[in-house]
Formats: structure tokens, C-alpha cells, sequence
């Protein structure tokens, strides 16, 4: 039924709420104009009283004869009331002995006298959303007290809610903010979808699917969970939550930041490396070193910039692809040498304070993010003068000395050389090649010199990552691959009709010259029975087949052929590698430390695995930390059966003497 009712009359606002809303950074941005600006566009008066007991009640109080209003807007304006006894004697609210509740019923029995009129309070309570959007102002008792502090914390810089807050909180914060103060009452808002099981439906006890986020926290820890939440998707797109997902992210990101740092705190502690010493300087640094350093630089200014725009997405990727991609599977794999080695000197003082600041700057980066593990790796790593926890840290900024220690020039050298490691492997992968198989050479080609220079540049780098043992460029992609043609009959067939059949032969003819004609301009033209046809890029399809005894693979910019051949000297060294392999892992087994020197002993082997690891014990010995090898019967106390390419043999460990 209809009813009565006060209300705003937010029409009159409109259009200062549509400006306003505009100079808000909503994420997404599609919400702010679509959604809610759609609402704003037809936007109707607010109605504001509801008939119920409980609640605020709304402070206009009503002459008997119904032709006059009193608004209250303070207490001291309440005081000036007078409060109506049970035996209906009038009492000045200043003073009486009770106090005074702003409520009903107390509220109810105060009246006020004037001009000869008695004025009552009109019996409603306010919408309870009124009480929600006054909250910016509310919590501070503004404007009788903090005025300092509302206005310094006004408009706020962030809120976040749920999407159906587009009709509800982000409205009404919105509407009271612009009738009070003609301003927004926030400047970015982070809008929230809902969280749905791993098949896409929502959860409830009935159906069986609800997650418990304290089991999950449990389990994984609070970190891992709002990691999870950040990087898997924007936080405006429904979740479907899986707990193989959640275990993904910790096996990948949190695994491997915790492995980095223990792998730092390990050879740190066993080097006494003192954070406090002098610092070597950047210039006089290795590469790789400044390297590193200048893509934590640029990472920490894209996390930023990405926080400052409210895209936590965005932020918890750039950081999570800095530390498994750059930092655990480039810079440590690359540098264990640099750790390991016994003698002390500048080069490996570089790597531990290069590293350190890694650690140290990763961790205030990520504090906001992963409060718990930043802070267990900041209270261990950090200098005596830094503060007392991450989370009183500033957020690392750039600087003019970080500035200048950027080198983008250098960041895309090295981007260039994990780009075509990477390619490398998928080759190897497809030809089932393990990368510990040494191969002869991968060759290279790319029209842009830009590439071809920072290839060069980084080929000692990029052989020792694949394990290759040379790059090779050439200067014609044909010497890579062999190319032909054929007819997109879908795309050439609607054009050319009849024409369709000698056509086809036309373009299965084509040379290298009208191949690269078509790839270079992106059309050609052919006679055909007399007539001149015109071809675009996409009437055919260019197929390129490797030449032989080649894996090739192309990215933007560049062709990467790997050499398969594989030669009997290239064999051995695999072997070798793979006997390797076996040691280092027996001696976790074993429970050596990482610095111990050890003995192996070698029973049973055969073959070409018996001259491989006699040819190459000289290599064996320097990576395993092993003084000798003895071939013969196996008497270590600690002994295994191991295989390789499915022959067995027996390796036995023991600790030098």
C-alpha cells in the first residue's frame, strides 16, 4: 500500500552527482560509468523515513496544527526542548536528572514551544542506509568535534564492497556527499564480486559446497588465501574458488620465495655476511648483478603504479612473475657458484649484498600484499638501523640513485635471452631432450639488428642456460626452414570461382622470391589462363618445415632452430650429467652438508656409462664436491642402487677424511 513518506529530493542534485562520480578512479571503470552512472542518470527521490521502532529517529518535529517544521541538528538544539513526564508535567531538558538518550521512546516525549504553537516529533525512523552513507562524517561527531580530522580524511581514498553496493552504500555515500558538501565521498573504490565454488555455483550449506576460509587459512596460511584472491582474477570478476588453485600458488609463488630466502640465509650464515659492511659499488658490480637490481627497480615502480591505481590484479603478478621467473629460476640457478665457493672476495660479497636487496626490497613490496612472510624475512634480514617491522616501513619508492641505476637497455638484453631459453626448451620438450644432454649449437635468425646485436651480446649466457655449445646466425631464415604454399581454398575460393583449379597449382609452385614477396608486402599477383589475379596475405597459407636434423620455433621478431644431432662426444658429457644429477641428489639423501667434501664409490657399471664418467671425472668431481671417485666394489655404509637409460649400478657415498 502506499504511504507517506520524507524524502530527498536527489533529482535536484543529479547532475553534481554525475560530475562528481567522474572524477572517481572506480576499478573497473566499466561499474562507475555503466552500472552506477546508469542509476545516477535516473536517479529518484530518496525515500528516507520507515515506520518502525528501532532506529535513528528521523529529528523533525511537527506543530499540532500540522503547518510548521522544526529540524533538529544538534544536541544542544535537543536541550531546548522540553521533556513530558508519565504525569504529563514539563520539565527543561537542561534540566533534568536523566540522560538523555536519543532514541525512542526517550526522544518521543520531548516537545517543543513556539510561537504559541506545541510541536511534536513525527513518529519515523530514518532509512537505516542514511546511517551508512553519513559514516565519513558520523564517526568523527562532525561537525561539533574533529573538524581538523574529518577534513584531512575526507573524501576517503579507498572503500571497497560488493557490486549490489551500486545501489545501496556507494550510493548513498555518494548522494549524502554531494547534498552536504558538493563533494564525492571517496576517490577510488575497489568493487567485489562473489565468490562461487570451483563449478561456478554459489555456496550454501544445503548444496554441500561451502569452503570455511579459517580452514583454508589453516591449512595454507592467511597469506597464501589473499594472494590467491588477488592474482587469480580482478576482484569485480566472479571467483570460482579451487583448492588446487590455492595449492598452486603456494607450490609456485610462496615455495619459491621461501626457498630463495632460505637458500640466501644457508650460505649467509655459513659466510658470516655482514649486511652492515661496506657496500661494493653498483658499477663495480657483475652484470647479472645489475641486471637483477635494475628489474627490481622497475618492478617495485610498476607495483606501485599499479597500487596507486587500486589494481592489485595486476600488482600481485608483476611481483609474483619478478620472484619465481627473474629472481628463483634466473639469478639464483645462475649465481649458486657464486654462493658456494669457498674463498671470500668482492665478487661473491657482490652476490650476497645483491641479493640481500632483493630480499629486503621484496619484502616491503609485498607487505601490503603477504603482511606474514614479509615480515618473517624483513626481521631477519634487516639492518640495524631499519625499523622495528616491515609494516613501518615505507612503501620503496624510486629515487634519483635507483634511477640511476636502471638500465632498460641491459633489462631488455637479458629479456631477449630468457625469451629464446625459453623457446629452447619447448623445443627440447617436444623432442623429448633433457636440457642436462648437451647439444652443438642452436641457430639464430632475425631481420631486426636490434635483436641479432642482443643476441650476440647475451649468447655466452643463452649456451650455458640450454646447455648449446655455440649460437649460430644466419642471415636468411631459409637456411632454416623450407617453405611453401598452398591455397586458403575458404578464403581464395569465393573470389577466383572456376579459376579455383589451376590456381591452386600456381600457388604451390611459388619460390622462395613470390614467398617472401607475399610475407614481406603482404600480397602478390600471378597470370593465370591470361588473367592478372591479385593474392593478399590471407588467400594463402605459407607452411615452413624445418630442414633436417633441426627443431625450429618462431617469436616475434626471430626464428630459433635447435641442432638435434646428437655426436658420441655430445652423448658423453649427457651421461656425465646425468651421473651428476644421481650424486647430488644421494647426497641430500645422505644428510651432507652443502660444504662437505665426499668420496664415490662406483660398483657395477658398464659400458659407455663407464668411459663417460672416467672421460669426464674431472667435471663429476667439481660439481659433486668429490676428492676421488673409486670404481670397484661399493663399501660405504651409505649406499644406493641408482639407473641410467635404464642400466643400474650401485653408488656408494662417504665423507672425506
Amino acid at each position: 500500500y502506499a504511504r507517506e513518506s520524507w524524502f530527498i529530493n536527489s533529482p535536484a542534485y543529479k547532475d553534481n552527482m554525475i560530475e562528481l562520480n567522474k572524477t572517481i578512479n572506480w576499478q573497473p571503470p566499466e561499474i562507475g560509468k555503466g552500472r552506477f552512472g546508469n542509476w545516477l542518470e535516473d536517479v529518484k527521490e530518496w525515500s528516507l523515513s520507515r515506520d518502525r521502532y528501532w532506529g535513528t529517529p528521523l529529528p523533525i518535529w511537527v506543530s499540532e496544527d500540522n503547518e510548521d517544521l522544526l529540524a533538529v541538528g544538534s544536541i544542544e538544539d535537543l536541550k531546548q526542548g522540553l521533556f513530558e513526564k508519565e504525569d504529563g508535567t514539563l520539565v527543561p531538558l537542561e534540566e533534568l536528572e536523566e540522560e538523555i538518550d536519543l532514541h525512542r521512546p526517550f526522544v518521543d516525549r520531548i516537545i517543543f514551544k513556539k510561537d504559541g504553537k506545541v510541536y511534536r516529533r513525527t513518529p519515523e525512523i530514518i532509512d537505516v542506509w542514511f546511517d551508512s552513507g553519513s559514516m565519513p562524517f558520523a564517526q568523527f561527531h562532525y561537525p561539533f568535534e574533529n573538524k581538523e580530522l574529518f577534513e584531512k580524511s575526507f573524501p576517503a581514498d579507498f572503500i571497497a564492497e560488493g557490486i549490489d553496493q551500486t545501489r545501496g552504500w556507494f550510493y548513498t555515500l555518494h548522494n549524502i556527499a554531494t547534498v552536504l558538501f558538493n563533494k564525492p565521498a571517496f576517490k577510488n573504490i575497489i568493487v567485489n564480486e562473489l565468490i562461487l565454488d570451483k563449478d561456478g555455483q554459489k555456496m550454501s550449506k544445503s548444496r554441500g559446497n561451502v569452503v570455511y576460509p579459517l580452514e583454508m587459512m589453516d591449512k595454507y596460511g592467511a597469506d597464501a588465501l589473499r594472494w590467491y584472491f588477488m592474482a587469480v582474477s580482478p576482484p569485480w570478476i566472479p571467483k570460482r574458488f579451487d583448492e588446487n588453485g590455492l595449492l598452486e600458488i603456494v607450490r609456485k609463488f610462496f615455495t619459491t620465495l621461501y626457498n630463495v630466502y632460505s637458500f640466501f640465509v644457508l650460505y649467509a650464515n655459513i659466510d658470516a655476511f655482514d649486511p652492515q659492511q661496506e657496500q661494493i659499488p653498483f658499477e663495480e658490480r657483475p652484470e647479472i648483478d645489475r641486471w637483477i637490481l635494475s628489474r627490481l627497480y622497475s618492478v617495485a615502480e610498476q607495483a606501485a603504479q599499479y597500487l596507486d591505481n587500486y589494481d592489485i590484479t595486476k600488482a600481485t603478478r608483476v611481483l609474483n612473475d619478478y620472484i619465481i621467473d627473474d629472481v628463483s629460476n634466473w639469478y639464483v640457478r645462475r649465481n649458486r657458484r657464486r654462493f658456494w665457493k669457498s674463498e671470500a672476495g668482492s665478487d661473491k660479497t657482490a652476490a650476497y649484498q645483491t641479493l640481500h636487496e632483493v630480499l629486503l626490497t621484496f619484502a616491503k613490496l609485498i607487505a601490503p600484499l603477504a603482511p606474514f612472510i614479509s615480515e618473517e624475512i624483513y626481521l631477519n634480514l634487516k639492518r640495524q638501523d631499519d625499523a622495528e617491522s616491515v609494516h613501518l616501513e615505507l612503501f620503496p619508492k624510486m629515487d634519483d640513485e635507483k634511477k640511476s641505476r636502471q638500465d632498460v637497455q641491459l633489462e631488455q638484453k637479458m629479456a631477449l635471452a630468457q625469451k629464446v631459453v625459453s623457446i629452447v626448451r619447448a623445443l627440447r620438450n617436444d623432442r623429448q631432450i633433457k636440457v642436462r644432454q648437451p647439444l652443438s649449437r642452436v641457430l639464430l635468425y632475425s631481420s631486426d639488428s636490434v635483436v641479432r646485436k642482443a643476441a650476440e651480446e647475451m649468447a655466452g649466457i643463452i649456451c650455458e642456460e640450454i646447455n648449446v655449445k655455440k649460437i649460430e646466425f644466419v642471415d636468411d631464415e631459409n637456411k632454416l626452414v623450407n617453405k611453401s604454399a598452398k591455397p586458403n581454398f575458404k578464403v581464395l575460393g569465393a573470389k577466383v570461382g572456376k579459376m579455383m583449379g589451376q590456381l591452386s597449382g600456381v600457388i604451390k609452385s611459388f619460390g622462395a622470391e613470390q614467398i617472401a614477396e607475399l610475407e614481406n608486402n603482404g600480397k602478390t599477383h600471378v597470370h593465370v589462363d591470361g588473367h592478372e589475379v591479385h593474392l593478399e596475405a590471407e588467400d594463402v597459407e605459407i607452411i615452413a618445415e624445418p630442414k633436417n636434423d633441426l627443431a625450429v620455433q618462431s617469436d616475434t621478431g626471430m626464428i630459433v632452430a635447435l641442432d638435434l644431432l646428437i655426436t658420441d662426444e655430445l652423448r658423453e658429457e649427457g651421461l656425465a650429467r646425468e651421473f651428476v644429477n644421481r650424486i647430488q641428489n644421494l647426497r641430500k639423501d645422505a644428510g651432507f652438508e652443502v660444504m662437505d667434501h665426499i668420496v664415490i664409490q662406483v660398483e657395477n657399471l658398464a659400458g659407455d656409462l663407464t668411459d663417460a664418467i672416467q672421460n669426464q671425472e674431472q667435471y663429476i668431481c667439481n660439481e659433486t664436491l668429490a676428492d676421488k671417485i673409486i670404481y670397484g666394489k661399493v663399501t660405504a655404509s651409505f649406499n644406493r642402487e641408482v639407473s641410467i637409460e635404464g642400466k643400474s649400478f650401485k653408488i656408494g657415498l662417504e665423507k672425506s677424511k
